[in-house]
């Protein structure tokens, strides 16, 4: 059964009630609704917690798809340490929000560092502290500062973040969209979710942002690694503590 994935709609949902749905075959719990981002365009999935209605507190470990069309999320525990789970048994789900945010802050910096370097994206990875986006660039020529001002002028700008939907046959118009090259994006539900920082940057992705840019804080290039003939590696990396959680 498809899982409601609640955090497509709003990132910043911290918890949710839920009803139990099955198992995966890899022993993941399966929930008829979720805010737990599931592993996948290299941001990691979330951590958190199940509790039961008994009060039996479940703790999370990961959380990915299960199925190969991507549309059912197993959450991985650590242990049920004996517990017995019945389908249709009500959940309380939640996640470990300062981890969530974090990341959420450096995808929406990644996405500005596809801005800065509009070169097609042959990989990427999504960390709480650090991120990379690896650029199909013949020619390096990358200056760290000279990256890291531009980005900062895009996050003092506090530009909106906003995610909206379009047809799978409407992306397929304009392919121009699509910015990754070892990630594509999912098709074939009918419809796709672009991410678009205003004035910046419009594309296909389904992971979790921010609302505004202001929110991603002080990151810096850190690192640019040449990984092949026509591949550079950007490194990012927060230069500060992250502001107040919101």
């Amino acid at each position: 059964m498809p899982t409601d994935c609640l955090f497509r709609e709003d990132s910043y949902l911290k918890e949710c009630s839920a009803t139990l749905a099955g198992l995966s075959d890899a022993g993941g719990i399966v929930l008829d609704r979720t805010i737990f981002y599931a592993a996948s365009g290299g941001q990691p999935g979330d951590r958190g917690a199940l509790r039961t209605a008994t009060g039996d507190t479940i703790i999370i470990a990961n959380a990915g798809y299960s199925d190969r069309e991507k549309t059912e999320i197993a959450h991985l525990p650590v242990s049920l340490g004996g517990l017995t789970l019945k389908n249709g048994e009500p959940v309380h789900a939640s996640i470990d929000w300062e981890l969530r945010y974090a990341r959420m802050r450096m995808h929406t910096a990644l996405h500005l560092l596809s801005a800065v370097l509009p070169y097609p994206v042959t990989g990427g990875a999504v960390g709480e502290q650090e991120g990379r986006l690896d650029f199909d660039i013949q020619e390096a020529g990358l200056d760290k500062d000279e990256i890291t001002a531009r980005l900062a002028e895009m996050i003092a700008s506090d530009a909106d973040v906003r995610a909206r939907w379009i047809t799978d046959a409407e992306l397929a118009a304009k392919p121009e969209l699509i910015k990754t090259m070892s990630v594509k994006p999912p098709m074939g539900s009918g419809r796709v979710r672009l991410i678009e920082i205003a004035g910046y940057d419009l594309q296909p992705c389904g992971g979790t942002h921010v609302r505004t840019t202001g929110e991603v804080g002080d990151v810096r290039v850190i690192q640019i690694e040449k990984k092949g003939r026509q591949n550079r590696r950007v490194r990012l990396a927060f230069t500060s503590a992250p502001g107040s959680v919101r």
